[in-house]
């Protein structure tokens, strides 16, 4: 089966098998991993000179809903330089629906209808691990680096560790992340309580969960920068 008809189909039956509402902000656990994650992107926006988006042209690779790209005009984005694309039709309308400045694309991220070097930020978050084939992965690891502006970055947010009960997504560790965006310059954070955990705690403690999250092993994300390495060309 093509890959980008498999990824549909598991993510039309995770619609049918009611998984969505899991993730929603309504659920204690994803509002903590939400606002946590938050605060971790804009930690790292800061020290890597984002300060100000306004005059920033931003690309998010399989952006769903747009929900991410929505949350950057809270930090100061300008809608009209947002863009997005994704392989599911019907979050691909609501964002277009919800904001219709922002520029969101049906189509796979295989072949980005860009032109190169034309964005300062390209986010990818939790898509390359919903990825199995290794040859599709690295096409589009090779695509965002192609859009990618010389100064530009791309922002990073996936798992590094597999679920096993979860066959349809497969952690990604350094040695991978670094072999798809070859001669670049890394930065890693490891972020984000083990789901499990964190819907087992939460209902209880908030602070329980952030206490415990100071442990890296039950961090199951990394959030990282990835910039073209000059120096090496």
């Amino acid at each position: 089966m093509d890959e980008s008809e498999r990824i549909k189909r598991v993510y039309a039956q995770r619609a049918r098998d009611g998984l969505e509402a899991k993730y929603a902000l309504f659920n204690d656990a994803s509002l903590y991993a939400m606002q946590r994650r938050e605060r971790e992107i804009l930690r790292t926006l800061k020290s890597e000179g984002f300060i100000s988006l306004s005059d920033k042209r931003i690309l998010d690779v399989g952006c769903g809903d747009g929900g991410g790209l929505r949350r950057l005009l809270a930090y100061g984005a300008n809608p009209s330089n947002l863009w997005g694309i994704d392989l599911i039709s019907d979050r691909v309308l609501v964002a277009k629906d919800t904001n219709p400045l922002m520029r969101v694309f049906l189509g796979n991220a295989e072949t980005l209808p860009f032109a190169t070097q034309s964005f300062d930020l390209v986010m990818q978050f939790v898509v390359l691990s919903s990825i199995l084939d290794r040859q599709v992965k690295r096409q589009v690891a090779t695509e965002m680096l192609r859009v990618l502006k010389p100064n530009g970055m791309i922002l990073w947010y996936d798992l590094w560790a597999s679920n096993p009960r979860n066959s349809n997504i497969r952690g990604i560790r350094r040695q991978e992340i670094e072999a798809l965006f070859p001669g670049c310059v890394f930065k890693y954070r490891r972020t984000t309580l083990a789901p499990p955990l964190a819907r087992a705690l939460v209902r209880y403690s908030w602070l329980a969960c952030y206490l415990l999250e100071k442990i890296p092993l039950v961090r199951t994300h990394y959030l990282a920068t990835i910039r073209m390495n000059h120096a090496a060309s």
